[in-house]
């Protein structure tokens, strides 16, 4: 039985493949945006390199962000060859004796068993664009032609991401593909446009007014036009117009005609005022983000939100329901809600989660509970417990996300959870109480387990020496009185915006926070948009994004963090 249409916006923790069968209803979703989690950055002979072997492990180990073949993806290879149709098992299996049991190979596996379900869930007016890059961009066009049928491919389109890059033998690889797909031919479609080439500007529009617009020349003339026009003499030229004399009077008084030598009228086609060439299939006027884009978060290829605005207006209409499986950071959430689509998301990082909920609050003053659902977070100590026992780092941006703090390290996060030049400390809080802008800091520490009164005066310590103004601690099991006493000496902070005082060090458990407690402090900076209040609210406040949102700038790990099934980094 399908399951019930999602009326509410939603944001689902988890692995997306269980996460659209049991949730997401049949043919509910407009749009469909997917940018799953593939590392484009390697050896493409490593890709296909039998992974039975010992030596082939010790070097796919390098690549642990992406999928290799192990129990998961061999049993999602059993399930397609026993419920998948005879096309795809079909192919699949086909896949499988021309590439073997690698990573290109596990990729695609788990691939095809989404693309099932999207094409299941997807709307017979509905369009789907898989953004990928072009080491599998020809398996995925193979596998998304047997799902969705050769007839319902669009497009491919290229995305420049970057103007120049330097690839030891061979050329640069400066491009990304988004493979569009629709339903059926009576696919949701809207003209877009792209600005106009410059060489095409200067070309056609060369001629430029008294008040500097610039604009090209048009035809007046009928001649020749099917369908006729209109005969009669303007200014001592007589002929065949393509506009009746009523108009031509009133483009004459607006200043849109001028005059050949030969006096023959001419229409002025400003620039300002056209709507753009019509979108190709290649996209060169889309800059990837760069350091000085106030849209950064410090997300790792992160999109720019320009991209999913064009795909998001192009394929829906306001009011429709866009799905993201792979969220990421939310670009595709915060288009659709820009644009007035409703929307769904689904990552399997807790930090994911948090960082959309800092987003849709300081970008669009959304309310968790109140303006959208999350799904998937523990509601009680007890999923908190279970989480803390599967995955202690998902625990801890999960945690770090109750009290709005920002992980150290930026968002990447560290693969094995190990304090480095972090001192011990795992998110930051940034405070809105100076008025002279400088950015006060609360430090925050997570602990799952273990807890003793040394932790507090460890901290105590790393706020003195790091300069920050306070410290929170977030603990899973209950604190002793010893702690509590370290943390009542620890005294007070004094806001100089706010002038009050604040305890210096708070303790706080996982069940305070599941109840409702929050720590006590000034008012939070804005993590994503530039804020003012008022005079009499308080001071101003400041605009950082999650990578300046550290103590210190940790060491580059030596590996990335791993991406599980139905996560991703990438939008």
């Amino acid at each position: 039985m399908s399951p019930k249409p999602i009326e509410m916006n939603t944001l689902f923790y988890g692995d997306n493949l269980p996460i659209l069968r049991e949730h997401i209803a049949d043919e509910s979703i407009d749009l469909i945006y997917l940018d799953p989690p593939f590392n484009s950055n390697r050896s493409y002979n490593v890709l296909f390199q039998d992974e039975s072997g010992q030596d082939s492990e010790s070097e796919i180990e390098v690549f642990d962000d992406t999928w290799h073949w192990g129990p998961s993806a061999e049993a999602t290879y059993q399930d397609l060859m026993s419920k998948g149709t005879a096309s795809i098992s079909g192919l699949v299996n086909s896949m499988r004796q021309l590439i073997g049991t690698n990573q290109m190979m596990a990729y695609l596996v788990m691939m095809a068993a989404r693309l099932v379900e999207l094409h299941r869930v997807l709307k017979p007016t509905g369009s789907l664009y898989l953004h990928c890059d072009p080491t599998a961009s020809h398996y995925l066009k193979i596998l998304l032609d047997t799902i969705f049928g050769p007839e319902n491919y669009r497009n491919e389109v290229i995305w420049k991401r970057q103007s120049a890059h330097s690839d030891s033998r061979g050329y640069g690889s400066v491009h990304d593909v988004l493979l569009f797909y629709v339903k059926s031919n009576d696919f949701t479609w809207n003209d877009i446009y792209q600005p106009y080439d410059a060489e095409y500007v200067e070309q056609y529009y060369r001629y430029t007014d008294e008040k500097g617009r610039r604009f090209m020349s048009g035809d007046l003339g009928a001649a020749g036009l099917q369908g006729g026009g209109y005969e009669y003499e303007w200014k001592g030229v007589t002929r065949l117009w393509r506009v009746p004399r009523q108009t031509m009077e009133r483009l004459d008084s607006q200043g849109r005609v001028f005059y050949t030598r030969n006096g023959i009228p001419r229409m002025k086609r400003y620039l300002d005022e056209a709507k753009g060439m019509p979108a190709q299939d290649v996209w060169t006027d889309l800059e990837s983000l760069r350091s000085w884009h106030g849209e950064r978060l410090g997300y790792p290829t992160q999109k720019p939100v320009s991209l999913l605005e064009r795909i998001v207006q192009a394929s829906s209409n306001p009011n429709d329901l866009v799905l993201d499986p792979f969220c990421g950071c939310g670009t595709t959430i915060a288009a659709a809600q820009q644009l007035g689509r409703r929307w769904i998301g689904i990552d399997i990082t807790h930090l994911s989660i948090a960082l959309q909920k800092y987003r849709l609050a300081d970008a669009f003053g959304l309310v968790e509970k109140k303006d959208y659902e999350v799904v998937g977070e523990p509601e009680d100590l007890g999923g908190a417990h279970q989480l803390a026992q599967e995955n202690r780092i998902q625990f801890q941006w999960w945690a770090l996300s109750v009290i709005k703090a920002k992980p150290i390290g930026g968002v990447g996060g560290s693969r094995e959870g190990k304090k480095g030049s972090d001192k011990g400390i795992d998110g930051v809080i940034l405070l809105s109480d100076d008025p002279s802008g400088k950015a006060n800091r609360v430090l925050v520490q997570v602990k799952s387990g273990h807890v003793k009164s040394g932790d507090i005066r460890d901290l105590h310590g790393t706020i003195d020496r790091e300069g920050a103004a306070m410290g929170v601690f977030l603990t899973l099991e209950k604190p002793s009185k010893d702690m509590e006493a370290e943390a009542v000496e620890g005294g007070f902070y004094h806001s100089p915006g706010w002038n009050q005082d604040y305890p210096k060090i708070q303790v706080l458990t996982i069940e305070d926070l599941l109840g409702g407690a929050e720590p006590k402090m000034p008012p939070a900076a804005t993590t994503f948009k530039q804020a003012e209040r008022s005079p009499d609210e308080g001071p101003k406040q400041l605009g950082y994004d999650v990578g300046k949102a550290e103590v210190k700038k940790p060491r580059k790990p030596r590996r990335k963090p791993p991406t599980a099934l139905g996560g991703s980094r990438r939008s």
